[in-house]
């Protein structure tokens, strides 16, 4: 029976390879689309097209099921605390969900889809992947659902397809990382950083920094303390890592020493401990220098009188009379350490209101390397009085300043008053006594306060007036930044223990210090454009919603505004989560911290629409509406040679 069904079968192929032949003598061998005739299956007589096997697939599939040896179960372990993925070989990746990261981790769990290493598997063995998708599960559920397609061929020239479903369940498995935090004594480097000054502005910049470019990703704990904070890490490599961060952003002066743990003799292994002190310079911006004559000469004939514009890996210089700029490196620095005749503290500074100006164009600097030509345009005199002369004196100031462009009548300013501050160094007083140096140094332009004091009453402005409209201006920001989560030091601690039987008033001045600092640094965001390059700022979305009605309400125009500085709402990134644990590596950048329900069950969820993220990265996604016409394993179909083959996923395996 078998020998008479084959001849059958060749009978039937080779009827059809003259009929082919013959349509196509018929046309003058021109190409066209040829209709295959129907033949009878060969093992159950069905009226079907014609293939290669001329069986119908109800036979094919029934005679072979080309999705065996496929696992259709599998596990995935996810870590609850950073939310990342268990790969292999003690491996944790981080994968968005819908992702085709995450795409390729279940792939990889799934058994079957390529043979294993050192296998010589014939053609008919060999299964092809050609689509992969996300099928829509409940966020509370743990699972996930891959909706597969596979070739494979059954017989010589024969090619079946077949579609299935593949589901994962999300198991909870601690990473190496997040259970060394709640082990003690698990560290084996720690990286102090410490900056001798009274306040704490570096560290918030900083603070900002290593958030923008994840610096502090394995690390195991941070503590603060009054000048510093500590870094500890599982490990001497990620601690060095760090220590390069903090060279590419800051001058630093690195110390570093070892502890030994334990020691195996005859094993000759030693058990460390590594201490690293990476001290900051004292330099902070807005401090003003009296530079040496010689320093000022090799930083191309600059000014004397300069102030720090800011800090990265080099100090920035500028002459706030002329615009010119300079660059000092940090072996300059340590080489020779300079000392600030005026240190950028808020009891140093003036707030002095805006009267008038004009614009001064300089035509050959003072020194022998001019001002560039953007700088010389930004020159201004104003017209200045102290905001507490006002309705007392009418005493006034005419100085040249750098951001005077940004000024206009009635804006308040902070600047040093250098006819009655007290300098630190003799020779400043001594070319102040005679006459060199101005009166005020203009440092940066005020946001928002100004409007709220003018408010409040004009003439009678005193410290508490002050106060409220600081505290006005903190509360109207549209902007919010996001901080590390760190806690406090063994120091800062025991200050705390003891601080209720000592003295209260300590405590409540530290806290008062801590956030004078926090909104000094928020105003030097404000005035610098520069600066809010390297951090990232998020909108505050009730003050904006507020700004907008309010906007919507005033129809008045603000005229002759060419302030450059001020913050843009298309500065602002959107999607601040203020319980995200900023210390843990999260899933990706724009990705939310895992979420989990009252019984602590992990919320599979995403920051992106549904199948937004899928469509993203071209993989197609079975909605929750269609979610039930979706079968666990569809029939088998012949793949013919006219159909196109389907996209190749098999570099996701």
């Amino acid at each position: 029976r078998t020998t008479t069904l084959e001849r059958l079968a060749h009978t039937v192929e080779t009827t059809m390879t003259s009929l082919q032949m013959a349509a196509a003598a018929a046309t003058g061998g021109a190409t066209g689309t040829i209709t295959m005739p129907k033949v009878l299956c060969c093992m159950c007589g069905v009226l079907m097209e014609s293939n290669a096997a001329n069986t119908c697939s109800t036979c094919l599939a029934s005679k072979s099921d080309i999705t065996r040896g496929i696992s259709t179960e599998a596990t995935l372990h996810q870590c609850r605390g950073c939310g990342r993925w268990h790969k292999d070989a003690g491996k944790w990746v981080a994968c968005e969900l819908e992702s085709r990261e995450l795409m390729g981790l279940c792939l990889g769990h799934v058994s079957g889809l390529k043979p294993p290493k050192g296998h010589a598997s014939n053609q008919q063995d060999k299964i092809r992947l050609v689509d992969a998708g996300w099928i829509w599960t409940e966020p509370h559920s743990m699972r996930l659902k891959v909706r597969l397609t596979v070739q494979r061929e059954v017989q010589a020239g024969t090619i079946l397809q077949q579609s299935f479903t593949a589901n994962f369940t999300v198991r909870n498995q601690q990473c190496l990382e997040c259970a060394a935090e709640f082990r003690q004594g698990t560290w084996k480097s720690v990286v102090q950083v410490r900056q001798r000054v009274t306040h704490k502005r570096t560290f918030l910049y900083l603070e900002q920094l290593i958030l923008k470019h994840g610096a502090h990703r394995g690390c195991l704990s941070i503590e603060t303390f009054r000048d510093g904070m500590d870094f500890y890490f599982p490990d001497k490599g990620k601690a060095a890592r760090f220590i390069c961060f903090l060279e590419s952003v800051v001058p630093i002066k690195l110390k570093t020493s070892k502890k030994l743990i334990s020691t195996d003799i005859k094993s000759n292994i030693a058990n460390y401990k590594f201490t690293n002190l990476a001290e900051i310079c004292p330099l902070c911006k807005d401090d003003l220098l009296y530079l040496p004559a010689k320093t000022a000469r090799n930083l191309g004939n600059i000014a004397r009188l300069v102030l720090v514009k800011n800090i990265s890996e080099v100090i920035h210089l500028l002459d706030p009379l002329t615009g010119q700029t300079a660059s000092m490196s940090g072996d300059v620095f340590w080489r020779d350490p300079l000392r600030p005749i005026v240190t950028a503290a808020r009891s140093r500074m003036t707030r002095y209101v805006v009267l008038g100006k004009e614009a001064v164009f300089l035509r050959q600097n003072a020194s022998q390397r001019t001002a560039n030509r953007k700088q010389r345009s930004r020159l201004a005199r104003l017209t200045l009085a102290r905001e507490e002369d006002l309705g007392s004196n009418d005493a006034q100031y005419e100085e040249q300043s750098h951001v005077g462009y940004l000024m206009k009548a009635g804006d308040v300013c902070l600047g040093y008053d250098l006819k009655d501050t007290a300098l630190s160094e003799d020779d400043a007083e001594t070319v102040r006594a005679n006459g060199g140096f101005p009166n005020v140094i203009v440092i940066r332009k005020l946001y928002g306060g100004a409007a709220a004091m003018e408010e409040q009453g004009g003439d009678d402005l005193h410290d508490d007036s002050v106060a409220v409209a600081a505290a006005a201006a903190k509360k109207n920001r549209i902007w919010r930044l996001k901080r590390l989560q760190v806690k406090a030091g063994d120091e800062d601690e025991t200050m705390m223990e003891t601080g209720e039987r000592m003295s209260k008033k300590k405590l409540a001045k530290l806290a008062e210090q801590e956030e004078m600092d926090e909104e000094d640094f928020m105003r030097e965001v404000e005035a610098d454009k520069e600066m809010r390059q390297n951090i990232n700022l998020y909108k505050a979305q009730d003050v904006i919603a507020k700004k907008a009605m309010d906007d919507a309400m005033d129809d008045e125009d603000d005229d002759d505004d060419e302030d450059d500085q001020a913050i843009q709402l298309e500065e602002l990134l959107d999607n601040l989560v203020l319980d995200d644990p900023a210390d843990k590596p999260t899933a990706a950048e724009g990705n939310a911290a895992p979420a989990f329900s009252e019984d602590g069950t992990l919320i599979l969820s995403s920051m992106y629409e549904e199948g937004e993220r899928a469509a993203k990265d071209g993989i197609h996604y079975v909605s929750r509406e269609d979610v039930r016409n979706v079968r666990d394993k569809d029939a088998p179909v012949v793949v013919t040679s006219q159909s196109k083959p389907g996209k190749d996923f098999s570099d996701l395996l």
